[in-house]
């Protein structure tokens, strides 16, 4: 079934072009087509007027949403539940996250994150294992009964299931502190074809370049869970600014890192190589006021989710919010800001063939937004879904 979708303005992933209209074969993008253009042959659908289509937007680290938390239920069914919570706050595609943990927890959420990958239009893209691998002193929110080094078992599971997600153009991304892991092991991981992301860690600068070379290629939550930037002693923040190669993800709430210092980062980086992410929890899109994580109470208090000793227990903001506080807060183009959450997350996954842009080939991933860049609809797959 052919669609065009028109009335409103289009963002590529490059340019905002005016007067056309998207043209969609059921999951795929077939065309980008004047506006004024007769399809007799496609169902059309108006847009309201003044309103953006934008490519979907893409978040590597969620831990929960919509009242389900991934590490309470490791299931294909939360996970499903958890895109679902979100695509109603204008994600399209999410690695579910599941923190450190129990083996055999870890274990079922990976199995659950291949059934949810194999299943079309889940908005799925795979995984994303934040820990065991990380460092004692940062752990955050993070239990320190389940961190750990990774032994022989472990590689070779990590490896056997990275290719079960990507037959179905799943990615598996593993974040680990480069100081636990042998330079030799972190090889072995990035060969299996896994994505690696240095967090939670306390690394110096020589650390991190080193582990560059050996297969780490971006960063979890920049800034946080890592040591503060001191004038001999640059850390692995500077080191991951320093770094033209490497992706950072950033948590934009205006409370994990100071606005003024995303500033500077974003100004220090290799332009394209900083994306956004929520890490967000179980009470997104809800209206919870506390959750438990891990034996933890965690309480929601002015935007924040935190322990009841003052630790920030992953961030109580959706990806939509996040765009909005790149224009507002940081002063950026809300076009920067769009492919902060959509292209920029696709290239760090390697998806930028298929997701990221409004192109002839693409997947239809989409989230429309009104002129003050709140959510209207989602379409995953070609299958739209309207708000309200």
């Amino acid at each position: 079934m052919t669609t065009l979708l028109t009335g409103a303005r289009l963002f590529t992933g490059t340019r905002i072009l005016d007067d056309h209209a998207l043209l969609l074969d059921r999951a795929r993008i077939l065309d980008l087509v004047p506006a004024d253009a007769p399809r007799p042959d496609a169902t059309t659908v108006k847009l309201p007027p003044g309103s953006l289509l934008v490519p979907g937007f893409i978040d590597a680290q969620v831990n929960g949403a919509g009242g389900v938390l991934f590490n309470d239920r490791p299931t294909a069914e939360a996970v499903r539940q958890i895109a679902a919570a979100v695509r109603r706050l204008g994600t399209t595609g999410i690695l579910p996250t599941f923190i450190t943990d129990d083996r055999d927890k870890m274990r079922q959420a990976c199995q659950a994150a291949v059934a949810a990958v194999a299943q079309p239009g889940s908005g799925v893209l795979g995984l994303h294992l934040e820990g065991p691998f990380i460092s004692p002193q940062r752990k955050g929110i993070h239990a320190a009964r389940f961190i750990r080094t990774p032994d022989e078992t472990d590689i070779a599971e990590l490896s056997r299931l990275c290719p079960q997600l990507t037959a179905n153009h799943g990615r598996l991304l593993l974040t680990l502190a480069p100081e636990q892991i042998e330079d030799a092991t972190i090889a072995r991981l990035a060969a299996a074809g896994i994505i690696l992301a240095a967090g939670h860690t306390a690394a110096s600068a020589a650390r991190v370049r080193a582990a560059l070379t050996h297969g780490i290629r971006g960063f979890t939550h920049l800034s946080n869970a890592m040591p503060p930037i001191v004038n001999r002693d640059p850390g692995p923040v500077i080191a991951a600014l320093d770094d033209g190669d490497s992706w950072c993800g950033i948590i934009v709430d205006g409370h994990h890192v100071d606005p003024t210092l995303l500033r500077v980062m974003i100004a220090a980086k290799r332009p394209g190589k900083l994306f956004l992410v929520t890490d967000a929890m179980s009470p997104v899109g809800t209206d919870a006021e506390r959750f438990v994580l891990l034996g933890q109470t965690v309480l929601r208090r002015d935007g924040r989710l935190v322990s009841e000793d003052g630790v920030l227990a992953g961030a109580d903001i959706d990806m939509a919010q996040a765009v909005r506080n790149c224009v507002s807060l940081l002063g950026l183009p809300v076009t920067e800001a769009l492919r902060m959450a959509s292209l920029y997350p696709a290239e760090f996954l390697g998806l930028d063939h298929r997701l990221g842009r409004l192109a002839p080939g693409f997947q239809a991933d989409l989230t429309l937004l009104d002129g003050d860049l709140s959510v209207l609809a989602t379409w995953v797959g070609g299958d739209g879904q309207w708000l309200g």
